[in-house]
């Protein structure tokens, strides 16, 4: 919205500043702090009232979880929404229709977030939407998102799969980009939903998953990047660093009440939110190879789970002491800070592999 004030300069003024998208995403990251700060304490207070003991702790669980986090309020993904809708709208261009893609699966999963969220915290109980509602949801979500990207995409990279590493590498997939796109936005938003087990575990890498992307789609948003770099340029991307950079803002700001002890969980309303927002991005940005790179840390959690629940089948036996992954650390005798800070390096590590993908040609 703020873009538009760039009409009225002239060309050396304050205004001028408004046309530039490194400036505009620094205006959201702040825009985003700033609200997650200043309603972030109300919220909880108000979550607390509502929900009264809390979101249910599993009991298979690793023991110190029922005693610690009981009556710890959930549904904190409310938070980073609101910050990062808002923030988005205040100073992304509103004519660039890949921000509205972004943002429309990541209302449509946040609502489906919300609606299991609140099941769980009204019945006291794990199960929430059913998972066959909740991923036909899903599906039906990513395929308007996908069919949406297909159509605005440039003619030459209409239902295009693009390669990293090799140079021009394009495979036309027709019809089934359809379901593949599906398959990157839900499984994205459920690697995340598996990775939210442990207080700050899955915020901070959403967060440098967020950072990577949206270097990424600024790089292939403009002309003279693309070409040094010899990606595929997709016009209009480059406005989609405003919303990784609100959610960063929005991430840190819910982060801050999140760090251990945490005082609120995000809930399925931020992590079905946000992994669905980095698979939109990974989308419309044709780089969704990469991000099973950037995002590997969220494909192991998903894995382990997918591993241990069909050898469970076949053998009657256990590959982890206990799935998510995260959670056979737990089960191992390693502290929680100790597994969510060498998570998050992992991410960063992973992050900065998949960055190097840009170059390496």
């Amino acid at each position: 919205m703020l873009y538009y004030l760039s009409g009225f300069s002239d060309g050396g003024d304050f205004f001028n500043l408004f046309r530039y998208i490194t400036f505009r995403a620094g205006g959201a990251f702040f825009t985003a702090l700033f609200l997650s700060f200043l309603f972030g304490q109300p919220l909880i207070k108000w979550l607390k009232r509502k929900q009264k003991k809390g979101q249910p702790i599993r009991d298979d669980g690793p023991e110190n979880h029922i005693l610690q986090k009981a009556g710890t309020p959930t549904m904190g993904g409310v938070l980073i929404l609101g910050t990062l809708m808002l923030s988005t709208l205040v100073w992304a261009r509103w004519d660039i229709p890949y921000v509205w893609i972004i943002l429309f699966v990541t209302v449509g999963f946040g609502f489906v977030g919300f609606t299991d969220d609140y099941m769980k915290v009204t019945r006291q109980t794990h199960a929430g939407f059913s998972s066959k509602a909740r991923l036909g949801i899903g599906f039906a979500i990513a395929l308007i998102a996908s069919v949406w990207a297909a159509w605005v995409h440039p003619d030459d990279l209409t239902n295009m799969l693009a390669f990293p590493v090799f140079k021009d590498a394009l495979w036309n997939m027709g019809f089934l980009f359809f379901p593949f796109a599906m398959i990157v936005i839900v499984g994205a938003a459920n690697a995340v939903n598996l990775t939210d087990g442990l207080d700050g575990l899955a915020i901070m890498p959403v967060m440098i998953a967020s950072g990577a992307l949206g270097v990424i789609a600024y790089a292939v948003g403009r002309v003279d990047y693309s070409q040094y770099l010899d990606v595929h340029y997709v016009p209009g991307t480059g406005e989609i660093l405003i919303f990784t950079s609100a959610l960063i803002g929005g991430g840190l700001g819910f982060l801050w009440y999140n760090a251990p002890p945490a005082a609120v969980f995000m809930g399925d309303t931020g992590s079905l939110s946000l992994g669905g927002a980095l698979g939109a991005i990974a989308v419309c940005t044709k780089h969704e190879i990469v991000l099973a790179i950037i995002g590997g840390l969220f494909v192991v959690e998903a894995l382990s789970v997918i591993i241990q629940v069909l050898y469970f089948k076949q053998t009657g036996k256990r590959v982890f002491l206990m799935a998510p992954i995260h959670h056979h650390f737990e089960k191992l005798g390693w502290a929680e800070s100790q597994i969510v800070i060498r998570f998050w390096i992992i991410s960063l590590i992973l992050a900065l592999v998949g960055l190097a993908t840009l170059k390496v040609r």
